[in-house]
């Protein structure tokens, strides 16, 4: 039994609020996908829950990189010729994306650019 007096199909993972089985035998594969992320790699003491510590390294892992996943997914998202350089015209095609990310400074880092 967990929290709330409710009955956890498999007590090591706690499924919370975001999935009930309401009589289904198979569970979805995001489910069974996220008890393997909880016991392998989120629930570090193995205690069942996640602690402050496993929540926060779960959230803003250490060894991430944001600046990096952000200039990624930039490029990704922008690079139409797929040669992974960005022109001026691909930049300006996709200025909203530019214009709403930390990677520019929501677009400050545009404007004291002349070449933008």
């Amino acid at each position: 039994v967990r929290g709330g007096g409710r009955e956890d199909p498999d007590p090591t993972v706690p499924t919370g609020d975001m999935y009930s089985q309401d009589g289904d035998a198979d569970e979805p594969e995001w489910v069974k996908t996220e008890r393997e992320q909880f016991v392998e790699f989120r629930d570090k003491n193995r205690d069942g829950k996640m602690d402050k510590e496993e929540t926060k390294d779960w959230i803003l892992p250490s060894d991430y990189d944001h600046a990096e996943a952000e200039a990624r997914h930039l490029v990704y998202e922008s690079d139409q010729d797929k040669d992974g350089k960005l022109t001026r015209e691909e930049i300006v095609d996709k200025s909203d994306l530019f214009v709403g990310s930390q990677a520019t400074d929501f677009g400050e880092a545009l404007v004291r650019h002349d070449e933008f």
